[in-house]
């Protein structure tokens, strides 16, 4: 069930080292059109590392994508995160622990006209956990390719187990999505995403304790939570093979939760092979309506989850991709590396050990070799 704290962190390509540079160069002049292409075939293969806080996840990750009768492009991923976990909510109240959770993906791209169509399947499961997720989303240009309208939906189901217990619930999630990425000028692009999700059922962990009076008390969350999460993101080139991000998420829920994100990006090349990045990152989030670290009054609902507290963290990365060409004619091949450091600062949960407020720091590395074909 780690699995949850981990999910903001991890992603199969990292936000804060995303070429910048890569994604100017489908920004076209003005009145000129483009066709919707496919993915390119690729394959991939990353190696991946989180530590901090006691946790820690490492594994890899194998990525094929392959094109079909230029219409249809199916792809097919496999993620492994294998976790020694020690984290401060388990040395507190129970023994650290190791396990292992193994990822499948698969998915299916289909271009009509200027549109493109997304069906996507991820199953995943550990020890206590199993989840299945069905997503769908559809890309539609228009304007002669100056904007892109996106929509999208997602539903979840996980089972939730506990060891020694076996499967005792389950979880169900929702997620509708919708977006517009506009082309500002022919250096310049925006895009706004706003995303509503809805979960219902066992949101909590069968493990985890809160505090009451001092005392430990099995943690009590609502079984239903509906939040909304809005982005603006803008790109620029700024020439001289040099390129620039700004981005802002906020967040709110119907568990008091709200949150904000910042983060700025830089990409430059440097020659014709290598491609640095460097990323900023700053989020701030207010803590639920019923969290506490140690609650003076009994309530239906009491949690001392750290992800529901006050809390503030800060990012700082950079990932470096380097060119090898073409090889045999036919393979473009590409080797990539990323590290941020986070640093978790929380206002309102204590290290008991202590009786100070905790904090802790994350390091992320990414290692990855990409071949086009």
């Amino acid at each position: 069930m780690w699995r949850r704290a981990l999910k903001a962190v991890f992603a199969w390509r990292h936000a804060a080292g995303a070429p910048l540079a890569g994604l100017l160069g489908g920004v076209i002049a003005p009145g000129a059109a483009q066709a919707v292409d496919l993915p390119e075939d690729r394959a991939e293969a990353m190696f991946h590392v989180y530590d901090g806080g006691g946790m820690r996840a490492s594994g890899p990750a194998l990525l094929v994508r392959k094109k079909l009768l230029d219409k249809v492009s199916l792809s097919a991923s496999y993620y492994i995160d294998a976790v020694s976990n020690a984290s401060i909510d388990v040395v507190t109240t129970a023994s650290p622990y190791k396990e292992k959770r193994t990822e499948y993906g698969f998915g299916i791209d289909y271009v009509v006209r200027d549109a493109t169509m997304t069906l996507g399947l991820t199953s995943s499961k550990e020890p206590d956990y199993i989840s299945d997720y069905l997503s769908l989303d559809v890309a539609q240009e228009v304007f002669g390719g100056m904007s892109t309208v996106n929509l999208g939906f997602t539903r979840g189901v996980d089972k939730v187990g506990k060891k020694g217990v076996g499967y005792f619930d389950d979880a169900t999630h929702w997620k509708y999505r919708v977006g517009l990425t506009q082309i500002l000028t022919p250096t310049w692009l925006a895009s706004a995403n706003f995303e509503a999700i809805s979960d219902d059922g066992f949101l909590g962990s069968a493990y985890r304790v809160a505090r009451v009076f001092g005392a430990t008390v099995p943690e009590r969350n609502p079984r239903t939570r509906t939040g909304r999460a809005a982005k603006f993101r803008v790109i620029g080139d700024l020439g001289s093979r040099n390129a620039v991000r700004a981005e802002y998420r906020y967040y709110w829920d119907t568990w008091a939760i709200k949150a904000h994100t910042v983060e700025f990006g830089y990409s430059r090349y440097f020659g014709d092979a290598w491609l640095a990045d460097a990323s900023l990152r700053y989020n701030t989030q207010k803590a639920a309506l019923f969290y506490s670290d140690n609650a003076t009054v009994e309530t239906v609902y009491v949690s001392r989850n750290r992800q529901l507290a006050t809390y503030n963290t800060i990012g700082l990365g950079g990932k470096l991709s380097y060119s090898m060409g073409k090889l045999q004619g036919k393979y473009h091949v590409k080797l990539n590396g990323s590290y941020e450091r986070v640093r978790f600062k929380y206002s309102d949960f204590t290290d008991v050990r202590t009786g100070k407020a905790y904090s802790f720091d994350a390091d992320v590395l990414q290692f990855f070799v990409s071949a086009t074909f």
